[in-house]
């Protein structure tokens, strides 16, 4: 027995039809997305447009260079967008656009999941002796 989503074309784990040709790209996209200073940097910028250096004081442990690497992807993908003054000093200001906003509600539930459970986490890693070393 099949279920619909086979019959439909899905190719994978989720009930939603995924043809072959786009699945090395759909891929592509997740790793993207699912990237950890992305996700933070997605749940930052829900409420408003922030500047650099605000968004940078903003996300503990990111730095400046992970920052700007982060924010080009985004504004890549057309999930933020970059906006330059002509001032002096220079000013930067990064905001959500359409797209970006529509993955909200998956950021906020997964870093709020993260958040909720990283005690019980870390005491299966300390029982397992299987420590993983945080990245900054």
């Amino acid at each position: 027995m099949t279920s619909p989503a086979a019959s439909a074309g899905a190719a994978g784990p989720c009930p939603v039809p995924m043809p072959a040709e786009p699945a090395d790209f759909i891929r592509e996209v997740l790793d993207r997305v699912g990237d950890k200073w992305v996700l933070l940097v997605i749940a930052t910028l829900q409420n408003r447009t922030w500047r650099y250096s605000e968004l940078r004081n903003a996300i503990p442990g990111i730095s400046q260079r992970m920052l700007a690497v982060t924010l080009r992807k985004l504004v890549q993908d057309g999930l933020a967008t970059r906006t330059a003054y002509p001032e002096v000093p220079p000013r930067v200001e990064y905001a959500l656009t359409p797209l970006g906003a529509s993955l909200l509600d998956v950021v906020c539930s997964l870093v709020g999941w993260a958040a909720a459970h990283h005690e019980e986490i870390s005491e299966h890693r300390a029982r397992s002796g299987l420590t993983v070393p945080v990245e900054r």
